[in-house]
């Protein structure tokens, strides 16, 4: 018989259930206050039990909050689960459980805030003399505990190059490094809803202490750019930049560009490297709280503990700023136990309204923030999460102010920042808000680091410590097994300060590096039949919802099109009827399909044969990105590949769920199944809501066998190099032959056809001409409903035959179900998410005529860029796969070629072999942060 205290923990003494220290299976016997207990069912480690009898409809209880409601009388040692819960665990295989929850999630009615009752207290006691750490003054603000030369794009649009141009100041000494900021913000077509959230995040970013030098990237005539920034930052009363700095526009070739903006940066690394670590008080420590990959004990050790230092550093005159606004709903009451003023408690509920309005626009309440790793390890709903993120507030700390995302700091003190529970996200504005030191708890081991600003991870147990040590700082499980928490405190304030001294972290010596920012949302307002009340009690199911906006999948059979087809001057006015000419030569109806070299793999005729390893959320994609890099210069695979890709992006966790994880899931498996996949492995990071048994039962829900790919776990697998271990046995295992080279045609091919900038009447014509080649040879062509190309009458009555509108055969990411023509839906004009759409729906190749400016590479699907404009020639000519000129014909000439020359791998685009690649999954039209 086991102990009450081996194996139950109470995070309040007048709780009526405990939390389960370790798993313990049914008929498990157990001593509660000497009464012997046989558990009639499995509890999993972080699950709760019944500690207290409790009668059917009285509140359950943890740190004396109401979480969930019984649904029976329950005796001591009854396993509580919710439906949600109960649905969480069962997936995973777990056996010993009920047939039925016994408790439902209690509702999310708005907190009501007893103003007469409001405890306007004081805040913590200074300490008689502030301590000190080594870090850069400032000019003005804070100190820095980092010094790094940033390189930031001010939209999607300059990701790419940002992160290339950083990457060739690799290895510069004296100073902790060039870094680049690249994001997914700013690049879609039209004022996005984020644009002053966006503006303040890249302001504040500029004027980060740990920012030794910054230089500011944009591209010619965009919306968000270096201009838009200043303009903002004098509107808004922002002091200058102080610190070497320029702001740079691409104007021309890609590697002109990195040469130009690179002799801008160079001068300043000696600069920055002179600087030196001075003796500055602790008041310049300013800290961001988050949580991330959270569990059960998060709210019982590691945010206690991080509330606890924060405590301290306030004490000597520092700063620390609570964020999450989401994860603290249902903690309304904890956080204002103890505020400054009236006006600080009404912003803040002000602010956490705002957001469950926003999130109901989209057909969502916050109970959708907990994440399938968070509910399998404990956290039930979002009550239970928000009460135990809110411990990051230390009992005796008071709330001093209430500021929006990125918003620059009132005051010192402690502060809650409005954001989405996303931690990258998050984090973005609390960097933008001046931040220097970030303090992350994990339960389940989130391995995220911001590139200039230094993260010390919290983990919560001692046992997921031990498993992933090399990624962690703190180990807080420790209070868990009788560690004083002031004994914890005093050692991690010491940490805290030796870190912002300029002791890297476990996250900057493994090479941790992400950036998200609170990513654009659709909905600016309720809309009949989307929008939901704010508690929840009006829901939507997901089929209800409109066909549009919710991307639902479509019958995925191609358009009909007029079998005599277009003319070649259709644009000019010819009848319908008039005999086609082939791109190629030959009348219509003798097409002599263009020649291509192709590679037999596993009975399909592909372009490449591609190794992927694919990140089931936002958190596994930068290890994704480093193992394939390694798989390609260590050649995991032998010669059964051609190259190997992973797919980073910033879905799958931190985000709502419904129509937009629908379009997500969908996507990844867009990429799993792409007949230009030979070999896949899913990476996950462990406690993301899309998992890998998530994607293995969505794999099986498509027929396909989840046996054909690899899983690995950053997490479960014990962290970075013991998942590198993982992977590379993997890949290493098959003995396939190399792919044989074949020839075919451009029928054997999908290629998605794009036009961006003017398009003129002769060059509509001639990409409606490569449409009609390659599916008059038995091919598919993929357009998007949002391109130039389909609302160009020229173009459909030469591609055709017809002027008539159409509209969307597949959905976002869709695969189509018989060759032709096909319209993929596209929720955003945002480019990378429109190339990541087509690659999903199979397309192995696009071909996008520019004009005004070129576009970024996908990383798994190439795009070739041809011009017929003279402008954009002479400008970006570097950049161009091809130039088309002549008349129709002519230029479906030199498309076709080029396509032909890509597909046999004859030629590598342009975009690619200069570094300027990306990737990004669309949220759709309902999909918000959380």
């Amino acid at each position: 018989m086991l102990r009450f205290d081996e194996i139950g923990v109470l995070p309040e003494p007048g709780d009526n259930v405990a939390i389960s220290s370790r798993r313990l299976e049914a008929g498990t016997r157990i001593d509660v206050a000497g009464t012997p207990v046989t558990l009639p069912h499995t509890v999993l480690e972080g699950h709760r039990f019944v500690a207290r009898p409790v009668a059917t409809g009285d509140p359950l209880l943890s740190w004396n909050t109401p979480f969930a409601r019984a649904l029976r009388d329950l005796e001591v040692g009854d396993y509580v689960c919710t439906p949600t819960s109960l649905a969480a665990v069962s997936v995973r295989g777990v056996e010993g459980l009920p047939q039925e929850p016994s408790a439902r999630n209690e509702p999310l009615d708005p907190y009501e805030l007893d103003e007469s009752a409001l405890n306007f207290g004081k805040q913590v006691t200074s300490v008689e003399q502030p301590g000190t750490f080594l870090g850069y003054k400032r000019e003005q603000g804070p100190a820095g505990t980092r010094n790094h030369v940033v390189l930031m794009a001010t939209s999607s649009t300059s990701s790419g190059f940002v992160t290339e141009l950083a990457r060739r100041f690799d290895g510069a000494e004296g100073f902790d490094g060039v870094v680049p900021v690249a994001h997914t913000e700013g690049g879609e077509q039209g004022t996005p809803n984020n644009l002053s959230v966006l503006l303040a995040t890249l302001a504040g970013f500029a004027l980060n202490p740990n920012v030794g030098a910054v230089l500011i990237v944009d591209s010619d005539g965009e919306l968000v750019s270096g201009q838009a920034i200043q303009d903002f930052m004098a509107a808004q009363g922002y002091p200058s930049i102080k610190v070497p700095h320029a702001f740079f526009t691409r104007q021309g070739g890609f590697e002109a560009d990195l040469t130009a903006a690179g002799q801008l940066v160079e001068p300043w690394l000696s600069v920055v490297a002179t600087q030196e670590r001075e003796e500055v008080p602790l008041a310049d420590l300013w800290i961001g709280l988050q949580c991330g990959g959270s569990d059960a004990f998060s709210g019982v050790s590691a945010n206690p503990l991080s509330g606890a230092v924060a405590r301290e550093v306030i004490r000597h005159g520092g700063i620390a700023v609570l964020a999450e606004t989401d994860e603290l709903i249902g903690a309304e009451g904890y956080v204002l136990k103890n505020v400054r003023d009236l006006p600080t408690a009404r912003r803040f509920l002000k602010t956490v309204q705002s957001f469950k309005e926003r999130v109901g626009w989209h057909g969502h309440t916050a109970e959708g923030n907990p994440s399938g790793g968070n509910v399998y390890r404990g956290l039930y709903n979002i009550v239970l999460k928000s009460v135990g993120a809110a411990r990051k507030l230390d009992r005796d700390v008071r709330l001093d102010h209430v500021i929006d995302y990125a918003e620059r700091m009132p005051g010192h003190g402690f502060v809650f920042m409005d954001s989405p529970g996303n931690d990258l996200e998050s984090v973005a504005g609390q960097v933008a808000s001046g931040c220097n030191l970030i303090f992350f708890t994990t339960g389940n081991g989130s391995i995220t680091n911001f590139p200039f600003v230094p993260t010390i991870k919290f983990v919560t147990t001692s046992t997921r410590y031990e498993l992933l040590h090399a990624e962690m700082d703190v180990d807080a499980g420790r209070y868990l097994t009788g560690t004083s928490m002031d004994q914890l405190t005093g050692e991690t304030l010491d940490l805290t300060v030796r870190v912002a001294s300029g002791e890297p972290s476990a996250g900057e010596r493994a090479g941790h590096s992400q950036v998200s920012i609170w990513r654009n949302w659709r909905q600016s307002g309720p809309r009949e039949g989307i929008s939901i009340t704010t508690d929840g009690r009006t829901s939507r199911k997901l089929e209800d919802l409109p066909t549009e906006d919710r991307d639902a999948p479509l019958e995925a059979l191609p358009l009909k099109v007029d079998g005599a087809g277009a003319a070649s001057d259709a644009a000019a006015g010819s009848p319908a009827s008039a005999p086609p000419r082939s791109p190629a030569g030959g009348e219509g109806g003798r097409r002599q399909a263009t020649a291509v070299d192709l590679l037999a793999a596993d009975g399909r005729r592909v372009p490449e044969a591609v190794g992927l390893i694919l990140p089931t959320s936002l958190c596994s994609g930068q290890i994704a990105l480093r193992l394939a890099a390694q798989a390609e210069a260590e050649h995991w695979a032998g010669d059964a590949v051609t190259r190997m890709v992973a797919l980073p992006h910033t879905e799958g966790c931190g985000s709502s769920g419904g129509a937009s994880e629908e379009t997500f899931a969908r996507t990844m498996l867009g990429y799993l199944l792409h007949p230009n996949t030979r070999m896949a492995l899913l990476l996950e990071h462990g406690c993301e809501k899309t998992h890998n048994d998530y994607f293995r039962s969505r794999l099986v829900e498509a027929g396909a066998d989840p046996s054909r790919f690899g899983w690995a776990s950053i997490q479960a697998d014990g962290g970075l190099e013991a998942v590198t271990g993982r992977v590379r046995d993997w890949f290493g295992s098959f003995n396939l032959p190399a792919p044989e080279e074949v020839t075919g045609t451009l029928g054997d091919l999908t290629v998605a056809l794009e036009a961006r900038g003017p398009l003129t009447p002769v060059t509509a014509e001639a990409m409606a001409q490569i449409g009609r080649e390659i599916v008059g040879a038995g091919g598919s062509v993929v357009l998007s409903s949002r391109g130039a190309l389909l609302s160009d009458e020229g173009f459909r009555y030469a591609a055709f035959g017809s002027p008539a509108a159409v509209g969307p055969t597949i959905a976002h990411g869709q695969r189509f179900a018989a060759k032709g023509w096909h319209v993929m839906r596209m929720p955003g004009t945002d480019w990378m998410e429109t190339a990541t759409g087509f690659g999903a729906g199979g397309v192995q190749q696009v071909l996008a005529h520019v004009a005004g400016g070129t576009l970024s590479a996908q990383r798994f699907v190439p795009v070739v860029e041809f011009s017929n404009d003279p402008e954009t020639v002479a400008k970006y000519g570097d950049d161009l796969d091809a130039v088309a000129s002549g008349n129709a014909q002519e230029q479906a000439r030199a498309g076709l070629e080029i396509v032909a020359e890509v597909a046999s791998r004859r030629h590598v685009p342009k975009a690619v072999a200069s570094g300027n690649v990306g990737f990004q999954i669309t949220r759709g039209l309902l999909g918000t942060s959380m």
